[in-house]
């Protein structure tokens, strides 16, 4: 019955002398196929479906087809409606309805999608791109036709389009006929390395390709007038045997005479720079001024209206085109790509002119004019946000920046940060909303350049776009109880060697975290102070009574701090104080995750990040992407601790400034793909592995370096810091640990305008790996562990606003590896959902 509702509303809007395409193939020699580069071709398909169902096409067909005449109608339908519509609204008001309803009308056609009408003059041109596509391809003997086949029902049809490619052609002898001895010198030399190769078959992409390799070779070689309109191809194909003999022409240069409008012709030739000029302060408004101020740096003049305020070094290294070599696109492309991100001037603009003094008119004189934007820019924002921390929390930034700070290009960023949220977690007994707050100050100041004490052009130059950075920055936070203070340094280059690959080396990176509120640590973590309360009351009659109170329930509790407190000590050194086994274990491993949790952590680390991506665009859904990162802290002063003659304390650890210095190591590896599937749909996949590794002075890795699962960019099924680790169930209130793996991918596609939406499927966990915790449902442990893999799976919208999206997605655990009974789909419903907000693709 609903199969019949939906085929006649399918029709609804489909006319007495029209038929509605339900099907379009594409045979290619007796075979189907379903070749995107052959679909996209055709002119009309039939109406997109999900699920099978036409649904574009059933909210278009819910519209009115005229709405503004239906309005009319419905109220002359009854004699009196249209007075009594005027004496309840008014004339204006029965106006503004009738405006709304249309509106309405026409916005439900906008959402759907019209019916996809066999149309005779569509589908010749459908035949005939496709002829077109196999002619470009070789295939010249191709023929395509196209049959109509009605179906049972008269007012649907399919077509059918039939390809005949035969045997395609392919590339022959190829000659060349170049008038200028200058540009033939050039291609000749270069000849290995064109696309068109004898035996090829036939391709109008490597044409347009030889083209631009041509032109791209002629003008980094100094051939400045050149241009690719001069490129001709003749073709030969009689007798040739499914051959394409060849010839490349390029005429001479035409110069056109404004004088008397007369064109002649000229041998291209070889330009050469003489002279390269930087105008520092160029403004287009007063293009009349005159120069005040000149030096001359490395065969480069600068010039300034007014006094000079940068210095020539930093000018002339952004400056790639050099004088007495030949011209060469590519010096002037990096030159523009240098200035750009330098963020001191605006995009540049360079000029060359004939050199008047040579008498073959044949050397260039190169102009760059650069204009500087504002020595100071200031940016405020608000945001409001929400985490497992925050039930809400409104940030306010600010931002300064300084440009050309010292002459050098140089710019200073002095940014702050504050927040203010409630939490009906907080320890604090204030009855005010607001109950936490965050304040944070960074500066950063960086430079063009690699600062280093030895020379590294040989292996950095300035073709990389080098930038070194030294920062500072300082937090405090009143969380939810375990307050803290956060101090961070770092001094680091980054470079880019070609355009899809960026590195970042950080040669020092300090961070040091200090706790304020360690004694509010079980009143924060609930989880940890319901076991240690527990294993307290189960040991009842070996304890202390001052160890406890009453709570408002009436139940007798462990006192926070003085009751935890002693309980641990007693577990730790009070010998009347009897354990069993499996008590003992819980009780280290309580112990343990407090004092990890509480420590105050000094890290002084160096790492190193690569980055590559051959994404060409923003609009570019076919790509992919690796991002790897190694970091390695406190080897140094681990190494050189006896000879610093640094503390050791009583773990037998070395201290610096009283705090026991970090030592790990800490790999990711994060690879993202994206498979472009045409008309708005892509299939987008991820994986990353994450491993950090404590050794020498140091039995765990610090909270702030180790990893977490769940959240809107993870496994979407769980809350941030919710997930894992192992099989252990989230026993945790932040559940954390040092070796990750996470897989998502997600299926993408357009509803309607700026719509979009998306199935995902999400795999991942986290485990203890070669650290001090010994619970085996927390360790991973080889391929067995994988079984602890996570899965959550759900849908998703995304609300495109060209320059940023809003992505809203519900995520259902589908297999929890963490509960007893059925680990599949037992949670899988809206009680449990997960709701992801936020701003852009997770990947």
């Amino acid at each position: 019955m609903s199969t019949f509702l939906f085929s006649c509303n399918a029709l609804k809007r489909v006319k007495k002398d029209e038929q509605l395409l339900v099907e379009s193939l594409v045979i290619e020699n007796n075979e189907p196929t379903r070749k995107k580069n052959l679909l996209n071709l055709l002119k009309q398909e039939p109406n997109g479906k999900l699920l099978g169902i036409p649904v574009k096409l059933h909210i278009f067909n819910l519209a009115k087809p005229e709405p503004k005449e239906t309005f009319t109608n419905w109220m002359l339908k009854k004699p009196n409606r249209k007075k009594r519509m005027y004496d309840f609204f008014s004339k204006k008001q029965v106006a503004n309805i009738q405006t709304a309803y249309v509106g309405i009308q026409n916005s439900i056609k906008k959402v759907g999608e019209k019916p996809a009408i066999y149309n005779e003059e569509s589908s010749q041109e459908s035949a005939n791109r496709l002829q077109s596509w196999f002619w470009n391809h070789g295939w010249f003997n191709a023929k395509v036709d196209y049959t109509k086949t009605d179906t049972s029902n008269p007012k649907k049809t399919k077509i059918e389009y039939q390809i005949s490619t035969g045997k395609p052609y392919a590339i022959g002898k190829i000659e060349s006929e170049i008038q200028s001895p200058a540009i033939d010198s050039i291609y000749q030399s270069h000849l290995h390395e064109t696309y068109l190769k004898k035996d090829k078959q036939y391709n109008t992409d490597d044409f347009n390709a030889e083209r631009d390799r041509i032109t791209n070779l002629l003008r980094n070689n100094g051939v400045y007038y050149f241009d690719r309109e001069k490129i001709e191809f003749e073709a030969d194909t009689l007798n040739t045997n499914q051959h394409v003999n060849l010839n490349l022409k390029i005429g001479n240069r035409i110069i056109r005479n404004r004088e008397n409008d007369s064109l002649t012709t000229e041998a291209f030739k070889i330009n050469r720079i003489s002279e390269v000029n930087i105008f520092t302060n160029y403004d287009a408004l007063n293009r009349d001024a005159i120069v005040t101020d000149s030096i001359h740096f490395k065969k480069i003049k600068v010039f300034s209206f007014g006094q000079l305020k940068y210095k020539p070094k930093v000018l002339a290294d952004a400056i790639f085109i050099e004088q007495g070599k030949v011209f060469r696109e590519i010096d002037r492309n990096r030159t523009f790509n240098r200035i750009s991100d330098l963020r001191v001037f605006k995009y540049p603009n360079i000029q060359y002119q004939v050199d008047p003094r040579d008498p073959k008119k044949e050397d260039l004189i190169a102009n760059v004019f650069l204009t500087p934007r504002d020595k100071f820019g200031y940016t405020i924002s608000t945001d409001v946000s929400q985490s497992n921390i925050m039930d809400i929390g409104i940030g306010f930034n600010t931002s300064l920046l300084v440009r050309n700070v010292f002459r050098g290009a140089e710019v200073l960023e002095i940014s702050g940060r504050g927040i203010i949220g409630s939490s009906k977690d907080a320890a604090s007994a204030s009855s005010q909303f607001f109950n936490i707050n965050e304040i944070g100050a960074n500066v950063r100041l960086s430079w063009p350049k690699i600062a280093f004490p030895i020379q590294t052009s040989s292996i950095i130059n300035k073709t990389m776009s080098p930038f070194t950075s030294l920062g500072f920055g300082f937090s405090s936070q009143r969380n939810i109880g375990l307050d803290r203070r956060n101090f961070t340094g770092s001094f680091n280059y980054r470079w880019k060697p070609r355009k899809q690959v960026t590195n970042q080396l950080d040669l020092i990176n300090v961070q040091f975290v200090n706790n304020l509120n360690v004694e509010n640590y079980f009143r924060v973590f609930g989880n940890s102070f319901l076991q240690i309360n527990n294993l307290a009351l189960a040991n009842r009659n070996q304890l202390n009574n001052d160890f406890f109170e009453t709570n408002t329930a009436g139940e007798e509790q462990l006192r926070i701090p003085t009751g935890t407190d002693g309980f641990i000590n007693a577990i730790q050194n009070d010998q009347n104080l009897v354990l069993d086994a499996e008590e003992q274990k819980q009780a280290s491993s309580i112990i343990e995750r407090k004092d990890r949790l509480t420590e105050n952590n000094l890290i002084i680390a160096t790492n190193y990040a690569y980055d590559y991506s051959n994404r060409t665009g923003i609009n570019d859904h076919n790509f992919y992407q690796i991002r790897t990162r190694l970091e390695l802290a406190g080897n140094i002063l681990s190494s050189l601790g006896k000879a610093l003659n640094l503390e050791r304390n009583t773990n037998d650890k070395f201290n610096l400034f009283g705090v026991q210095f970090s030592q790990y190591v800490k790999t990711e590896v994060n690879y993202i793909k994206h498979w472009d599937l045409g008309k708005k749909k892509v299939i987008a996949t991820r994986s990353y592995i994450g491993a950090a590794i404590p050794y020498g002075n140091a039995n765990s890795i610090p909270f702030i370096r180790s990893f977490f699962a769940g959240g809107p960019n993870d496994n979407r099924g769980w809350q941030p810091y919710d997930l894992g680790p192992g099989r252990t169930g989230g026993a945790n209130d932040f559940n954390e640990a040092n070796f990750k793996l996470a897989f998502n991918a997600e299926y993408r596609f357009n509803l309607f305008g700026s719509l979009n939406s998306v199935f995902f499927v999400d795999a991942g966990n986290i485990w203890n790996l070669w650290d001090n915790v010994s619970d085996t449902d927390a360790t991973f442990n080889g391929l067995e562990s994988l079984k602890d893999l996570s899965i959550g799976s759900g849908f998703g919208l995304r609300y495109d606003l060209s320059f940023f999206v809003i992505r809203l997605d519900l995520g259902f655990k589908t297999y929890e590896p963490g509960i007893t009974g059925n680990q599949w789909f037992q949670n899988y419903n809206f009680a449990n959902v997960v709701y992801n907000f936020g701003i852009n693709y997770p990947f």
